[in-house]
């Protein structure tokens, strides 16, 4: 650990630089399907634990769209889509069912979800680990140094273009205000007037459609395999916990601030540690809510 850190801040202090634009690229697409979560858990309080399984089903979209030769574009937009109308069947089928019970019964039911769909990409795709070869240029910096794939800057680009998206979606729109309106209060929405079951469906709808667009980003500049969908879980679950329900800024800067841990703890401790860099955050978040909840009770006392 001492040879890395003294690798990090005497030998060669510019590979920070990398450690950096690592984990910038990799938090904008942590933060992408943090914000679905955000949105999901805060308008309808279900704590999905799939979220990860969706963001790997829509990196396998993208691989076996690739291997038609479909444009990157055009497959966001087609995964997109078809992440959505999946959203929507499971909000029908099975959300909808369990949307007014106990905390309990929706972790069960969407971890119920989390096994299947890790068991079906296995049997259609196999249990390898894969990506997709964008064959795009890599430029290099510092005598070869820092490398920047063409292919994270392209993804980059596409989850803030997304992020944007989704903000003037959820301001402008009558859908967004009604989504805003309904995580304010249920009751009081269905008074005035809005179709909150219609609201909770497009919500979930949504959520897919983001971890669609996230998955086909992770496919390109990382790896997908059946069983990570967990690993993408925590990080959603440890972002949105520090950054709170329904604020996009706040969950941009924790995707960026828990992919930077991520990255440096890789390095120092070596990449066994990276996956549980989130997990840590998610205790000390935890731990420090608990502090001044219980202080807060004290000073009111």
């Amino acid at each position: 650990m001492l040879e890395n850190l003294q690798l990090l801040f005497v030998w060669a202090p510019i590979i920070n630089i990398q450690i950096i634009l690592e984990g910038i690229f990799v938090g904008a697409v942590f933060a992408l399907s943090a914000y679905g979560l955000a949105l999901v858990w805060g308008v309808m309080n279900i704590k999905n634990l799939a979220q990860g399984d969706f963001v790997i089903a829509g990196g396998y979209m993208a691989l076996a769209l690739h291997y038609y030769d479909v444009p990157l574009l055009i497959i966001m937009l087609i995964v997109i889509l078809v992440m959505f109308i999946y959203g929507w069947l499971i909000y029908v089928t099975m959300i909808r069912r369990i949307i007014d019970q106990d905390m309990f019964v929706s972790l069960l039911a969407t971890f119920g979800l989390s096994l299947l769909m890790q068991q079906v990409m296995n049997l259609i795709f196999g249990p390898e680990v894969q990506t997709v070869d964008m064959e795009m240029p890599v430029y290099d910096f510092f005598d070869n140094m820092v490398t920047v794939p063409s292919s994270k800057i392209l993804s980059l680009i596409l989850a803030g273009l997304l992020a944007v998206a989704v903000v003037l979606f959820m301001k402008k729109s009558r859908t967004g205000q009604a989504i805003r309106a309904t995580s304010q209060d249920p009751r009081a929405a269905k008074v005035l007037g809005i179709d909150t079951d219609r609201v909770y469906a497009f919500t979930f709808a949504l959520n897919s459609a983001l971890c669609g667009a996230a998955g086909v980003l992770v496919s390109i500049i990382w790896v997908i395999q059946p069983f990570y969908g967990i690993t993408y879980s925590v990080r959603t679950f440890a972002i949105v916990t520090a950054a709170g329900l329904g604020n996009l800024p706040a969950v941009i800067g924790a995707g960026f601030g828990i992919g930077l841990f991520e990255k440096y703890t890789g390095i120092i401790f070596g990449t066994a540690y990276e996956v549980a860099a989130p997990v840590l955050i998610l205790l000390i978040v935890l731990v420090w809510r608990q502090m001044l909840l219980k202080k807060n009770r004290q000073v009111v006392q």
